[in-house]
């Protein structure tokens, strides 16, 4: 059997909360371990405070784990220790976020959001050729022409082209695994069906993987491969998304 993309053994994170005389430690994240193929798209579900976004986050490496080890091809995070390869892990592994309004600066052109992801994540890229790749991912998300996309400030787009735009900034960074974290749970329901096609189509496309994190059981047996189900902080049911759906084992 193949290694996965990515893998976690004991993936732990606590956090200390209420006040500095009567804290309590809060169980995030208990324990842990989790695969993900490379061109497997994989559902985390979960209701909210189960710990979907810090696993999500862990992955980041926005959080350090309290313990356990993710494995990045073979390659220990916590090994990573240069500069460089950790940038290289971000390239890899970035993520989108939920909120399509507040995950990209109002200030800037779409092109300039773009274009600074490939500027400090693939450096030497030329001025010339980081503007082909903003259009390249631009035309890769279905925000044609991709010329006139590039142009506009954020403002002048919907939030369901807002959240493509978040799409386009990750493969903006050649990446081989997308953290997708609630990227559809705050648009119209008539706009999700088209992000869900999305995150299929660059699969087939660009040979990319996801983690795609929801609370709604419909959009993961719409997309996903398998489903990995968490509950209070431990993941509790995992398996193919039909065997999962059709025969929980978890309310």
């Amino acid at each position: 059997m193949s290694e996965p993309l990515l893998r976690t053994v004991g993936l732990t994170r606590h956090f200390r909360v209420g006040k500095l005389l009567s804290r309590q430690k809060l169980h995030a994240v208990d324990d842990v371990d989790l695969t993900i193929g490379k061109g497997e798209i994989v559902a985390l579900v979960g209701e909210s405070g189960s710990g979907k976004s810090t696993i999500a986050r862990l992955l980041a490496r926005v959080y350090k784990p309290t313990s356990g080890e993710i494995y990045f091809e073979g390659e220990p995070l916590s090994g990573m220790r240069s500069r460089k390869r950790r940038l290289a892990y971000s390239s890899d592994v970035p993520m989108v976020f939920q909120d399509p309004y507040s995950s990209i600066n109002p200030a800037y052109r779409i092109a300039h959001a773009i274009g600074r992801a490939v500027r400090l994540h693939r450096r030497g890229v030329g001025r010339k050729a980081r503007g082909r790749e903003v259009e390249r991912v631009l035309d890769a998300v279905g925000l044609v022409p991709p010329s006139a996309a590039a142009r506009k400030f954020p403002y002048e787009l919907s939030g369901g082209q807002r959240q493509r735009v978040g799409f386009a900034q990750a493969l903006a960074f050649r990446p081989k695994l997308i953290v997708a974290d609630e990227p559809v749970s705050m648009l119209d329901v008539s706009i999700r069906i088209g992000l869900l096609n999305l995150m299929t189509e660059l699969r087939e496309r660009e040979g990319v993987s996801f983690l795609y994190i929801t609370h709604d059981v419909a959009s993961a047996r719409y997309i996903a491969d398998r489903v990995l189900v968490m509950y209070a902080g431990h993941l509790v049911e995992e398996g193919p998304t039909e065997d999962i759906l059709q025969r929980p084992k978890h309310p």
